[in-house]
This record gives C-alpha cells, sequence and structure tokens, in this order.
C-alpha cells in the first residue's frame, strides 16, 4: 500500500458512524491511565518564572501585527512565553480527586503534546547553548543536552532567535480513545501552534514552522531517537521564534550535523505499567511522516482590515481562564456582530497572528449550524476560509443550498446561508447525540478539502490539517472567553452523516472536528485551585 493509500484507509476506519464507532476501548481502564506529565530523571531542574496576569495587552491589540514592540529575550520573557503556552493553568478537584488544566487545551484533558526549547546561552538557564524539555507541572525546563557556543554561532541565527519543538505522545489519546486518539493529538498540536503563536505575539515576537525539516532530522534535533515501543513520542515540528520580521532559514545539513554526536540526558518517566495496541495509529504516523522538502516559507496572505473589533479585554487574561464547558444552558443569545468576531478570528487574513507558522493556503471550512444569533435565522451556514475553492464547494454541496449573503455580513467575510430551519437536532444528532452542540448558540464542522490538499503536498499534509482546525479552535476558546460566553472541541461526530447533511459525497471534503459556543453551565460540585503550589 502507498503511503496516501494507508492514511485513507486509517481515515475511513477511524470514522464513527450511527452503526458503527472506530476501534475503542469502550471502557477506562483508571489502574493504566497515563502519567499527564513526562519527565526526565537525571537531568539538571531549571525552575522559570511565573508573570502576573495583570501584565499584558489587549486581546484586539496582540492580534495586530507590529502592535507591540519586540521584549528582549532572557529568562523573565521566555519564562512568561512558557506560561502563557504551555503551562498549568488551574487545578481542579472534586471528591479527593485532583486534576491539572493548561493553558493549551486538549482532548479529553490527556495531552499528547510535549515542548521543548533549543537556546543559546541565556542567564538564569545555561551559560551554553542547550536542549531542554519544558514540564508543565513545575513549569520548568529539564537540560537535555548541552553544546559550544561556536557551535551555535555556526549556526548564524541573530542572538534572540530560539527555538521549540513540539511533539506527541499517542498512547495518552489512544488510552481512551483508542484508534481514533491520532486524529486528536494532532488536534492538540494545532491548539499548541496557535498558543505558541499567541505567547510571542504578547512579547512582539514572530514565529515560523521550520517546515522544511523531516521527521528523521527532528528525532536527531529533539533527542527522541530511542523509542519506547509502547510510549512512542513522535516530533512533530519545529518553531523559529524571533522579535526579527527576516524569514529564518537554517541549513538543515549543517544544523542537523549540530545536533547528531550529542550527549543526552535524562531517562523519560514510563507513563503507564501496561498497553493496548492499537493497530493504524503507528502505520499512519508513519506513512504521514514528513520527509525533507524545500522551504516552504513562500505562502504570502493578503489582509482584510476593519474586521476585527477593539475589545477591553486582556488577552492574558483569556489565556489563562479559558475553559471547556461541558454543557450548555440552551438559552444564551449572541448578537450577529459578535458572531463576526468569532468568524474574523478565524480568518487568516483578517486575524494572521495565530495561522502564522502555517505556510500553506487554508484548506478548512467551517459548516455551521445556527442557533441563538440575533440578526441571523437559524440553519444551516457555511463560512469559506480560501475564496480559492468557492466554486468547487459549490459543485460538492448539496444543488439546492442557495449560497445567500446574510445582509448585515461584514463585505469582506465570506460567510453563506445554505438552508433557512431549526438545526438543533441535526447538530445534535451528528455530534454523537452530545446535547451540548445543539444547546450552544452555535456549532459548526471543520470541513477540510482533503484529496486534492494530500495529493498537492503528499501524505503528511494530513496531520497538519488537523493542526489548522486546532488553531481555529484556539481562537474560539479565547473569543468565547473574550465575550463572556465559552466553548468547546468536540472529537466524537459520525463523519459520514455530517457529510450527508451538507450534501459531500466523495472524500473531496471531510470533517475532521467540531465546536459548539454558547452559554455554560457551571459543575458547582468542582472546585478550582490555583496552578502553582507557590501562587
Amino acid at each position: 500500500m502507498s503511503n496516501w493509500d494507508e492514511t485513507k484507509q486509517y481515515h475511513q476506519y477511524s470514522k464513527h458512524g450511527y452503526h458503527r464507532s472506530a476501534p475503542g476501548p469502550g471502557y477506562m481502564d483508571w489502574e493504566n491511565q497515563p502519567d499527564p506529565f513526562r519527565r526526565y530523571d537525571g537531568t539538571e531542574k531549571i525552575k522559570l518564572k511565573k508573570i502576573s496576569l495583570n501584565e499584558g495587552p489587549l486581546f484586539y491589540e496582540a492580534l495586530q501585527p507590529k502592535e507591540i514592540p519586540a521584549f528582549p529575550l532572557n529568562f523573565t520573557t521566555l519564562s512568561q512565553l512558557f506560561f502563557d503556552s504551555l503551562a498549568i493553568s488551574a487545578w481542579k478537584s472534586f471528591q479527593g480527586s485532583k486534576w491539572a488544566l493548561r493553558v493549551n487545551p486538549s482532548s479529553g484533558n490527556l495531552h499528547p503534546t510535549e515542548g521543548y526549547l533549543i537556546c543559546g546561552p541565556i542567564e538564569g538557564i545555561n551559560s551554553s547553548p542547550s536542549v531542554s524539555h519544558y514540564c508543565p507541572r513545575t513549569h520548568g525546563l529539564e537540560i537535555r543536552t548541552t553544546f559550544s557556543n561556536q557551535t551555535w554561532k555556526q549556526m548564524g541565527f541573530h542572538e534572540n532567535t530560539f527555538f521549540i519543538g513540539l511533539s506527541s505522545i499517542y498512547w495518552r489519546e489512544a488510552w481512551k480513545y483508542g484508534l481514533r486518539a491520532f486524529r486528536y493529538c494532532h488536534h492538540d498540536m494545532g491548539h499548541a501552534l496557535a498558543a505558541i503563536n499567541i505567547a510571542g505575539a504578547v512579547l512582539g515576537w514572530r514565529t515560523q514552522l521550520m517546515d522544511h525539516l523531516g521527521g528523521e532530522e527532528l528525532e536527531i534535533v529533539l533527542g527522541l531517537n530511542k523509542k519506547n515501543a509502547d510510549e512512542i513520542e513522535v516530533p512533530n515540528c519545529l518553531i523559529a521564534v524571533t522579535p526579527q520580521e527576516d524569514v529564518i532559514t537554517i541549513k538543515s545539513r549543517d544544523f542537523v550535523a549540530g545536533f547528531s554526536d550529542l550527549k543526552w540526558l535524562g531517562e523519560p518517566n514510563t507513563l503507564s505499567n501496561d498497553h493496548m495496541d492499537w493497530h493504524g495509529i503507528t502505520e499512519v504516523s508513519q506513512a504521514t511522516q514528513k520527509p525533507h522538502t524545500e522551504n516552504s516559507q513562500n505562502f504570502k496572505r493578503g489582509a482584510l482590515p476593519d474586521l476585527l473589533q477593539e475589545d477591553p479585554f486582556p488577552i492574558r487574561k483569556a489565556i489563562h481562564q479559558r475553559r471547556s464547558a461541558v454543557a450548555m444552558d440552551g438559552k444564551t443569545r449572541i448578537t450577529s456582530e459578535t458572531f463576526y468576531q468569532f468568524m474574523a478570528k478565524t480568518i487568516p487574513e483578517a486575524c494572521p497572528l495565530p495561522f502564522q507558522t502555517f505556510p500553506w493556503d487554508p484548506q478548512i471550512h467551517l459548516g455551521l449550524f445556527i442557533h441563538r444569533v440575533d440578526g441571523l435565522a437559524e440553519g444551516l451556514y457555511f463560512l469559506v476560509r480560501n475564496n480559492n475553492h468557492l466554486s468547487d464547494l459549490k459543485t460538492k454541496l448539496k444543488k439546492d443550498f442557495v449560497w445567500a449573503k446574510p445582509e448585515n455580513c461584514p463585505e469582506n467575510l465570506d460567510l453563506f446561508l445554505l438552508q433557512e430551519g431549526d438545526v438543533r437536532g441535526i447538530a445534535t444528532s451528528v455530534s454523537c447525540g452530545q446535547e451540548i452542540a445543539g444547546k450552544g448558540c452555535f456549532s459548526l464542522g471543520m470541513i477540510s478539502a482533503f484529496e486534492n490538499a494530500s495529493l498537492n503536498y503528499g501524505p503528511w499534509m494530513y496531520p497538519r490539517l488537523y493542526w489548522e482546525c486546532g488553531a481555529i479552535g484556539q481562537m474560539l476558546y479565547l473569543q468565547a472567553e473574550v465575550s463572556g460566553i465559552r466553548s468547546t472541541g468536540i472529537g466524537c461526530f459520525f463523519d459520514d452523516p455530517v457529510h450527508d447533511v451538507f450534501g459531500i459525497e466523495n472524500r473531496s471534503y471531510q470533517s475532521l472536528y467540531h465546536f459548539t459556543v454558547g452559554g455554560a453551565v457551571e459543575d458547582t460540585r468542582l472546585t478550582t485551585l490555583p496552578p502553582y503550589e507557590d501562587d
């Protein structure tokens, strides 16, 4: 089987349907629940600083390119970047049980994403260039290796440039969700990427995906060559972070060679004593591993001015108070103006910063179920995030859809009414019967260009489609906080019944992630505790 055939087979077999669920455990094996925190025993630990939430720009300001002057790279600013992107945001407790929530959202709060730092000498961290693992449990770094200043200088980066690597441990999600875990891990990658992009923007820094690096090169750079067959940690990407506007380039051969012979310190902790192998996850992971490619940082986005409205909400408050709703009240309403702000935050041309690490043109559109939005009729809607796909979408979706732009819709927003009517029942039904999809103000399916996206780039584009979905989801989460409501991602939905709703008859487009936004019902039985004991 070709890599693309292997990928298509995984996608088809991991679908949920009314009469068949994707293979999963069917129960919670609490004795083997994975440790939510990776640690490297035997490494030097560096405790980072917690930065007061009273400091920082407004939500609107942080999303404007060049609005914020670049801060210098130092111990404090680096601490803030991790604190605002990958750290713990709170602890919850109930009847003696206690669990952590994090700044970056995760499917089932299982957190398969691990973060790594590659940087030059920084006072308070190391006098030599180093590679460290970020530990959210302590908000600290674990130094895995160091190398010479000469090697770092020979790489030729600006002195304030550093790198963040992200990886996934599939077992963390597979423990609960079985075969579908591969999808969820890459949703979470997108959440984390957007979180890092925004945390960097708060400091006036820009981020760039080093997307020409292949999977094998990333293993060497992040020290992940040694594998635990039951708990494989797969490197996904390397992000350059810099205050400079110039595009960062690295000569892969020379860059990777600098890490090839390093001595790596620390043993990763075992997350579970026993494991269950979900045939298909390893196979699709291998089939979609990215090879080395030429630099792809050439996609230039246009600009759609005046779609973002000013707001008085501090961005760092939104980041740290973000929560996933577990139930919706079925009565909260929002205005169409607020709804359009949700949509605008998902459009790279209008709100580029969250999506700046994606060097490809947008592949994800939003199929919307509108329930309680003043000024908009109930019904099915569609937000086109890439206008080049519009004519194709009109041929692929149901022929009787009206494709009418709402009267009060901003001119630059490609939002269309497809069909009026009460769609609360449909939204609930296709979201695995979850009422949260029908009781919000609106819910949506993220509809991806599928066959062409993967064929135009390669099978390795498949997980990146989920990254784009996750970044959209992160913006919906943050906008919900700013708007005084809540949202949550929905990973459980009936794939092909969703396609039937919109009239998609083949794999040209596929629904990859669902979301709901509305008035949350708080669980008053839970106690909220601060994220770190010394807070």
